[in-house]
């Protein structure tokens, strides 16, 4: 008998209490008691049990490892790193208790809690009501020990990595300043904070510096002299649709700099923050209808769910570090993360949980990465698919020549150029498009006087449309493809623009121009 929408909210009504300060345990060890000395018996989040209808509702998730006693060490600033740490700036997330300790080296670490509070994310009406408690449920989805495995998997995948450990912080914590009180009676993760001169080391020895995401696209598009290494971000990314971690957007990053003989930066990617790697979410009711509503919150199985909500909330860093990438290099490096991902390298990461924990979870979670690596040349191609879609072509803020090549209806080559000085002839970007697979182009001269020049008489071929910057740049379009619309689109200002239109134009200056949301702050750069 099919039970009817009015039942189901009466029975998530009994199964979930209204938002109340109390939704959370107040000591994650099972019987507090006096202080504990170098261990605890803890459980990640006893608070998201549910009984059998909350379950049929709201889904299993990863309710029974949150509840599951395990042994942690207990945090002792003074051991946990050589020379010990002392606190540092406390951290701005909406969800997470975090904040950042230094170690006598100079090294920073983050500190932050393992469970999470999403209700600043809410309204402020709604977050005295019966769906905070629901949004705050939906931590459970997460695997709250997930980031332990992701280590020894991305170094065999050849991809930079933290390493996150587990600590339970003493009831009676007094070393971490203001953040002690809150972080009292948790499971915290502490995990290297990439960023500065000082955390240059280990497996990031040879490089100049690290910085992070908003800092090293600043240089990028400075000049031609900082490059991003777009073959190692590709490499991170698969990894990522490999692991379902959906939480990849450009705060996730930092890139540590290398200096090139012909001397250049080049910027390589370093993942960080594997808070949601192994989600677990569409198998309740009321989560599988938000799933399909929002694909990001997707479960994490033997089968790619959507490709799509894996990398939605990457998409603005993706079209900036992808931009160049084929078809043929997607395919030539899932391939080799099917080499390098072996059996004994899933086992020996998945071993990795907490022994309690990988009773619980540890078979499956192998077998679902032995089997989705079986089909990762497919979830590359997809992936391949929704990028090519749409591709951001940027020069940078000095003076770029633009050369489009309707060379044949199947082949549209795009090709970047100094417009000055002796090395005016050697490419900064070049890449082939097929209108079958690329819908539209996107040139973004910046800043700089940049010239666009387009030729070719074709009969297919994507749209190309160009947006100059604030300075006085020159279009000259050539180019004819068969058809009623014309496939060429300048957007920018009448005055101090030469433009030399052919049937392909559609001048779309005016007296000022809408920013084009390049940059988060839409100042085009």
């Amino acid at each position: 008998m099919r039970l009817r929408l009015p039942y189901l909210f009466t029975s998530l009504l009994v199964t979930t209490s209204c938002a109340t300060s109390h939704f959370f345990q107040p000591d994650a060890r099972l019987s507090p008691g006096s202080a504990p000395a170098d261990s605890a018996t803890v459980t990640a989040g006893r608070h998201y049990q549910r009984g059998p209808i909350g379950r049929f509702l709201l889904g299993k998730h990863y309710r029974r490892v949150w509840a599951e006693p395990v042994a942690l060490p207990v945090l002792d600033l003074t051991t946990a790193v050589p020379g010990g740490l002392k606190p540092g700036k406390v951290g701005g997330g909406f969800q997470t208790i975090s904040m950042t300790v230094e170690g006598a080296d100079g090294r920073t670490y983050a500190l932050r809690s393992v469970d999470k509070d999403p209700s600043k994310t809410l309204p402020k009406p709604l977050q005295p009501t019966l769906i905070m408690t629901v949004v705050r449920d939906a931590t459970s989805a997460a695997m709250p020990y997930g980031a332990l495995v992701v280590p020894p998997l991305a170094q065999a995948a050849g991809v930079y990595h933290t390493n996150p450990r587990l600590f339970y912080v003493r009831p009676d914590e007094q070393g971490l300043g203001p953040t002690s009180e809150r972080l009292r009676g948790k499971v915290v993760l502490l995990e290297e904070k990439l960023e500065g001169k000082a955390n240059i080391y280990g497996l990031l020895a040879g490089a100049q510096d690290l910085e992070e995401s908003e800092d090293v696209l600043a240089e990028r598009y400075a000049s031609p002299k900082s490059v991003l290494d777009e073959a190692a971000f590709l490499r991170a990314r698969l990894l990522d649709v490999w692991l379902g971690d959906w939480d990849r957007h450009e705060g996730q990053w930092s890139w540590a700099a290398f200096k090139q003989a012909d001397g250049r930066t080049t910027w390589r990617p370093i993942p960080q923050d594997r808070d949601q790697v192994f989600f677990r979410f569409d198998d309740g009711i009321l989560s599988w209808v938000v799933s399909k509503a929002v694909a990001k919150f997707r479960t994490f199985g033997p089968k790619f769910q959507s490709i799509e909500g894996y990398t939605r909330n990457a998409q603005f860093i993706d079209e900036r570090a992808l931009s160049g990438q084929t078809h043929q290099q997607y395919q030539a490096t899932a391939l080799d993360l099917q080499r390098r991902l072996t059996d004994a390298v899933i086992d020996s990461a998945v071993r990795r949980l907490p022994r309690a924990v990988y009773r619980l979870e540890g078979a499956r979670l192998a077998a679902s990465l032995r089997a989705r690596r079986a089909t990762l040349p497919n979830a590359a191609a997809e992936l391949y698919r929704l990028k090519a879609r749409r591709v951001v072509v940027a020069g940078t803020d000095e003076a770029e020549r633009f050369v489009v090549e309707r060379r044949t209806d199947s082949t549209t080559v795009v090709t970047v150029y100094p417009l000055e000085g002796k090395k005016a002839e050697q490419p900064l970007y070049q890449r082939t498009f097929h209108p079958r697979e690329t819908h539209t182009i996107v040139l973004h001269g910046l800043q700089g006087k940049d010239r666009f020049e387009l030729s070719g008489t074709v009969r297919s071929s994507p749209f190309v449309d160009i947006y100059g910057g604030p300075d006085d740049d020159t279009v000259e379009d050539n180019s004819h493809v068969a058809g009623l619309r014309r496939k060429t689109r300048f957007f920018d200002t009448h005055r101090n623009n030469t433009i030399s239109p052919g049937k392909e134009t559609k001048n779309r200056t005016a007296h000022s121009v809408a920013p084009h949301a390049f940059d988060r702050d839409g100042s085009g750069r």
